[in-house]
């Protein structure tokens, strides 16, 4: 069947039509996902709870400000400040429930006429109606106990699921055993040693993310070959010069590789981050010693296996005096280095994402807004970008965390400092993301189409974000791609200096910190190795960063996008 036949159908009549390749490749996704099934619900069992916590933290703020107004001005004021906070939050709940949930004009439904713009004002006040009801009928009645029932076994029923085995999950190939007198192994998988063990399960958890990349791949392939309504698209040509960009792919693999350590910490490790990092006292295992099998705690034998140079130490690829293997040797406290740096990729993942996330919506709202209003919206953007970048960034990242930190703000407590990182790298990074992509927004708002949308009378929010900032979001990706490295390695300098992410939560800059001493000593790994790690990381990020900007802008340079970023700045 050509592709012709196909001009005129939308993608769901398309697989219906030739419902075979996308039968097959689901079937696929079905198999990876049964997989890993129970680390799946395991992720969202920790996505709920971390849903609930914000959604909690979120409810408690009109009680807060009830209270605040209600202590100075009084209780009639308090009501009103409550309700009228209730109202805020209901709102910017609307916008977020219709812009995911709801793929239909309400207003169209219901026959309204009116201008774009009052629609949208009449979509946002019946969206959040409905979300008053929905409040007043989880508070006032039964609704919310039997949805409190309902959300209880639900999870639940999800917990459970999580604790199904799957196939990169320790208690499958296990590497913690000891080592009997004739040299044989007992507990370990298949009565392989430990780091035998650990090697094959690291494979096996590189191998199923492989085949998931590679299965991702042959979807996009069946999308392009039976479903795409055109032969070609620019975003073939990206594709294409992206896999032919030897330094962008080298940056992917390295990504890639920090990606899979940090979703897959728990299974890359050779020991669990309860034992091992946050509560050693309270777990045991066992080992062969003088009179047999015993039992010792993580803590006591990590007392016994400590790094500190000299012949105090237990290096890259060695045993310890129980038989535990440790692939990039202890630190100072006898920890398992490997699994400290595993766990500390998915907070370096973490704060590196949020702040990158954060700067990327600050920057793009500010130039969507500033390119279509412009004037002295635009000046007052100018004028506060400029102040902040005139700041040496590092220097007032520093400032703001040891302000927090010491002021003990509740903010700071949260994530051992991770969230008040991630927020004070957004609020201090969005100046250069704004400048890199006003430009390019300044040039959308000047064409005919932006000027037809405002003759038709379409809301300035709906033109934004329907003409403008898909223009952008290619410059977006690219200079936020850039900025991630940027934060990972702050983030560590800031953990090195003692300033960062707080113990016992693992960072790799404190590492660095805490082996530093020892750099020119036997235990020279507990520094050198977290060191390598960071400054790859940061050359594979910066390396993909420009592999797409290569991909999507072969015209551009370097030295282009700087002078390009300096001149959107005004």
């Amino acid at each position: 069947m050509s592709m012709n036949e196909f001009d005129d159908k939308t993608l769901r009549e398309r697989i219906a039509d030739n419902p075979q390749p996308a039968l097959a490749w689901l079937a696929g996704v079905l198999v990876l996902v049964a997989l890993e099934l129970g680390r799946l619900a395991s992720g969202l069992v920790q996505v709920g709870e971390t849903t609930r916590f914000a959604l909690g933290g979120i409810a408690s703020v009109p009680g807060s400000v009830e209270e605040s107004v209600a202590s100075s001005l009084g209780e009639i004021a308090g009501l009103v400040a409550f309700g009228l906070t209730v109202l805020v939050l209901l709102g910017i709940a609307a916008i977020l429930v219709k812009w995911l949930l709801i793929p239909w004009t309400l207003v169209d439904r219901l026959g309204i006429e009116a201008s774009t713009g009052v629609k949208d004002i009449i979509e946002r006040v019946i969206v959040t109606g409905l979300l008053v009801v929905a409040a007043a009928l989880v508070v006032l009645t039964p609704v919310g106990g039997v949805l409190e029932m309902a959300v209880s076994a639900l999870t639940r029923g999800v917990e459970w699921v999580s604790s199904l085995p799957t196939i990169t999950s320790r208690e499958l190939i296990s590497n913690e055993g000891y080592q009997l007198p004739d040299g044989s192994w007992e507990g370990t998988f298949l009565g392989l040693s430990p780091a035998v063990a650990w090697a094959l399960r690291v494979a096996v958890v590189y191998a199923y993310a492989l085949v998931w990349l590679a299965w991702l791949w042959r979807g996009y392939e069946t999308f392009r070959e039976h479903y795409r309504e055109a032969d070609w698209t620019p975003r073939d040509d990206s594709i294409n010069r992206l896999r032919n960009h030897y330094w962008g792919m080298f940056g992917l693999i390295v990504v890639i590789m920090f990606l899979v350590m940090a979703l897959w910490a728990p299974a890359v490790s050779p020991a669990t981050a309860e034992a091992n990092l946050y509560q050693p006292y309270e777990h045991e295992f066992e080992y062969y010693g003088d009179d047999g099998v015993e039992s010792i705690t993580h803590g006591e034998a990590n007392s016994d296996s400590r790094s500190q140079g000299g012949d105090t130490n237990v290096g890259v690829m060695s045993y310890d005096n129980h038989d535990r293997f440790h692939p990039f040797g202890t630190n100072t406290d006898g920890k398992d280095l490997f699994t400290f740096l595993a766990y500390g990729a998915q907070v370096s993942l973490v704060i590196g994402l949020l702040a990158t996330v954060l700067m990327a919506v600050i920057a793009t709202a500010l130039a969507l807004i500033t390119a279509y209003y412009k004037g002295v919206t635009d000046l007052v953007t100018i004028v506060a970008s400029d102040s902040i970048i005139s700041l040496p960034r590092f220097l007032l990242v520093l400032l703001l965390s040891v302000l927090f930190m010491q002021a003990n703000h509740p903010v700071a407590e949260i994530y051992d400092g991770g969230l008040l990182l991630a927020l004070i790298f957004a609020g201090t990074g969005w100046p250069l993301l704004w400048r890199s992509v006003r430009g390019p927004a300044l040039q959308v708002s000047e064409q005919e189409w932006i000027d037809a949308a405002k003759s038709y009378g379409q809301s300035p929010a709906a033109t934004m974000r329907k003409h403008m900032a898909p223009y952008i979001a290619g410059y977006m990706l690219i200079y936020a791609s850039l900025s991630l490295g940027g934060v990972i390695i702050g983030v560590a300098a800031l953990s090195f200096l003692g300033f960062g992410v707080q113990a016992p939560t693992p960072e790799w800059g404190r590492a660095v910190y805490e082996g530093q001493s020892y750099i020119a000593t036997s235990s020279w790994h507990i520094a050198t190795l977290p060191g390598i790690l960071v400054v790859l990381l940061v050359t594979g990020f910066n390396a993909l960063g420009d592999g797409i900007r290569d991909a999507i802008d072969p015209q551009s340079e370097a030295s282009d996008g700087a002078a390009g970023a300096a001149g959107g700045g005004g």
